[in-house]
């Protein structure tokens, strides 16, 4: 992983702009019901309102081999459907997709992003191979980058946040003393992408996977991702949570072979002001991986 040089900011507890355990919790509307059809690839549709309105584009699928699944899935789809819902959710989807030859077959959860982000997610098709994703995912996934717009415009062109969070009994993840019960430490690089408008477009990079990570962080550091309702309360240029999985770098556990997973995040991202790129990423040193994106 790239080491940026930009100054390392720890978030305090209780930080500006951070909500506190107790703020009432918001509910989402319920995504509409889905089509077979949105099991085939499709193209990313990122444009603005009304909110979940993404839901509608269909799954892509970048990869597919004996072990794994991986797919980009649009913003508004949930992961795995919530109790006592029939809405139909990826995890179904993906399963439609394996049975079409194999029917027996059914896709399973590895790690998840939240039902608002879109982007980049990985299945596995067996148990042997959710096993061997689940016990060795530290070693296994090498990379996890997101693309995020968020409110306001950032003293840096890059940095580093470190804190610790923690959950409330509502399910709603918060900055926390290092001593708080059940507190785990929390650390994201990010780095500049463009800024105007009073809006700056960022990519992250997860040192950590903890619950909401990056939208906490943010949020307590002033610069709440456009569109979350849920800690922000920011601007909402796309009519969604602006937060999309773009980048995903992984060991294959059974061939060994590196694979490189990209999902450009949708037109709204870049469409909400006018920008100028900044400096790309750069491509990890090492063996050539295989390059999957969604176009």
């Amino acid at each position: 992983m790239k080491q940026h040089g930009g100054p390392s900011r720890r978030i305090p507890p209780g930080a500006p702009g951070h909500p506190r355990p107790a703020e009432e919790r918001f509910n989402g509307s319920a995504l509409p019901a889905r089509r077979r059809e949105e099991t085939r690839p499709g193209q990313n549709r990122g444009l603005a309102a009304p909110r979940h309105a993404e839901s509608a584009a269909k799954v892509v699928f970048l990869y597919e081999d004996e072990d794994l699944v991986a797919v980009s899935k649009p913003a508004g789809l949930p992961v795995i459907a919530p109790e006592g819902s029939r809405a139909r959710s990826l995890l179904d989807i993906v399963s439609a997709r394996i049975r079409e030859r194999n029917p027996k077959g059914r896709a399973a959860v590895v790690h998840r992003i939240d039902r608002d982000t879109s982007g980049l997610l990985i299945f596995a098709k067996s148990a042997k191979a959710k096993r061997a994703f689940m016990e060795n995912w530290d070693s296994l996934v090498l990379e996890r980058r997101y693309v995020a717009l968020v409110e306001g415009t950032m003293a840096d062109t890059e940095g580093r946040y470190e804190s610790w969070l923690a959950e409330n009994r509502g399910g709603e993840v918060y900055v926390a003393d290092r001593e708080t019960r059940g507190a785990k430490r929390a650390v994201t690089q990010w780095q500049l992408l463009a800024s105007g408008n009073g809006l700056s477009l960022l990519e992250l990079r997860l040192e950590t996977g903890r619950k909401h990570q990056i939208r906490v962080q943010l949020a307590a550091a002033g610069h709440p991702v456009c569109g979350d309702q849920k800690y922000g309360r920011a601007r909402d240029p796309l009519g969604r949570l602006a937060l999309h999985a773009t980048g995903l770098t992984l060991i294959q556990p059974f061939t060994k072979e590196r694979l490189e997973l990209t999902s450009p995040p949708p037109y709204g991202f870049k469409a909400a002001f006018r920008i100028t790129t900044g400096p790309a990423s750069e491509p990890a040193a090492g063996r050539k991986p295989r390059r999957f994106s969604a176009r």
